[in-house]
């Protein structure tokens, strides 16, 4: 069935376009959603995306799988929104430290999928896209800094920093929690 769409796309087939969006609409809203400041942000960086899909969708090699074509295509499009549309700086001061981030093993059990997106969107953006490519995405710290046009000491400095906050803000919220269930 996806091989028929896909054909049906490369045909520019409207009907066909429109399915294969409405297939993976869910799948690319996870990840704009954490890359985003809002939802109608992630819905725009989900719309360009597809939009790169629908044109380059001939380039695309049936013999492998679309989700990893299709995740690369999202991913790339959300670091260029953040570099067209952001005023943001990236190039926050690397001092060399290394936070033991190694005491965080439980610190998520009691909170949803849905919160643990929303703490990530909270983070400042320099740190949550460094985050996101590093965590989720699953890049080195080299491929970071090539992407976003920042030093390696950088990326690891916005990672290192997005942890702290992310940490802080779940003990936050299971204190929070916590003191409330009582």
């Amino acid at each position: 069935m996806l091989n028929e769409i896909i054909k049906g796309c490369r045909k520019r087939q409207r009907k066909s376009q429109k399915e294969l969006y409405q297939m993976f609409y869910a799948y690319g809203m996870s990840i704009t959603l954490r890359y985003a400041d809002t939802r109608e942000q992630a819905v725009s960086i989900l719309n360009d995306a597809f939009m790169k899909v629908f044109d380059n969708i001939k380039r695309y090699d049936s013999d492998r799988p679309f989700k990893p074509w299709l995740r690369q295509i999202i991913v790339n499009t959300a670091i260029n929104h953040f570099h067209k549309n952001s005023k943001h700086t990236l190039h926050l001061d690397y001092n060399g430290e290394t936070e033991d981030l190694g005491r965080q093993e439980s610190t998520t059990s009691g909170i949803t999928h849905q919160e643990i997106i929303g703490l990530i969107r909270e983070l400042p953006p320099a740190y949550r896209t460094v985050f996101n490519l590093y965590v989720i995405e699953g890049f080195k710290h080299r491929e970071i800094a090539e992407k976003l046009g920042i030093a390696v000491g950088t990326s690891k400095s916005n990672l290192s920093k997005a942890k702290k906050i992310l940490q802080a803000k779940l003990e936050k919220n299971l204190t929070w929690s916590s003191h409330h269930a009582r």
